[in-house]
């Protein structure tokens, strides 16, 4: 099994940033991606920005020029740096990490328990 652990959520001013952190940890035997979704009241979950192996990305049109994703392999870690936030951020943001247990397991999803991220003056 595979626990992500998130961190950075908070409240910001229109324009300020935010960066937040996804860990994984557990049984991993290789990532093949690692993710940051979101999901503001009342709308439906959205990708905000992937990473896969390799280093290729992947953002959703509204972030792109704002939003950086990385990754740190050798801590299983991602990271969301987040500028020039605006209201229409404020979500929860959910880590997502696609990994393999062990060497003959499946690719599974998992999903961290989300972190708020809330832009307001």
């Amino acid at each position: 099994q595979v626990q992500l652990v998130e961190s950075g959520g908070g409240l910001v001013q229109p324009g300020g940033s935010l960066r937040l952190s996804c860990a994984a940890s557990g049984n991993i035997f290789s990532i093949y991606s690692m993710g940051w979704y979101r999901q503001a009241p009342g709308k439906q979950r959205e990708l905000v920005a992937a990473i896969i192996s390799g280093g290729r990305t992947n953002y959703a049109e509204s972030v792109k020029g704002r939003f950086t994703i990385s990754r740190d392999n050798a801590k299983n870690t991602a990271y969301l740096q987040m500028n020039n936030l605006e209201p229409e951020d404020t979500a929860v943001y959910y880590c997502n990490v696609n990994a393999k247990a062990t060497i003959t397991a499946y690719a599974t999803d998992y999903w961290g328990k989300g972190t708020l991220a809330t832009v307001s003056s």
